[in-house]
């Protein structure tokens, strides 16, 4: 089993920026595919980003490219998201998301990919 636990996030207004962390435990593996998704009030949970191949692809959801940005440092088992220029639309509660594999192919966006969930870090952007 892996356990994901989120930490960060928070309060912040629209423009300003955040990080988000997520700690692994249990049998990790720096191979695992991770990823960020994301659930706004009312919504149903969305892909965010996620690294997959060890680290030699990275995706984004088109909402999010070029404000978040994805990371990874395996000697700690952590896995970040680093959040800038942030907009109200953004608040949702976060959730890191782990798969036993290395490779995602075209599913690298799909939730039924990732076994593994922590149990959310809400952000809430205010205007």
């Amino acid at each position: 089993q892996v356990q994901l636990v989120e930490s960060g996030g928070g309060l912040v207004q629209a423009g300003g920026s955040s990080r988000l962390s997520c700690a692994a435990s249990g049998r990790t593996s720096s191979s695992y595919a991770t990823g960020w998704f994301r659930q706004a009030p009312g919504k149903e949970r969305e892909f965010v980003a996620a690294i997959c191949e060890n680290g030699g692809r990275i995706y984004y959801a088109d909402s999010v490219k070029g404000r978040f940005t994805i990371s990874r440092d395996n000697a700690k088992n952590t896995l970040y998201l680093q959040m800038n220029s942030l907009k109200p639309e953004d608040t949702a509660v976060y959730y890191c998301a782990a798969a036993a594999a290395t490779y995602c192919g075209n599913r690298y966006s799909r939730q039924e990919l990732y076994g593994y969930w922590g149990q959310g870090a809400q952000v809430t952007v205010s205007s």
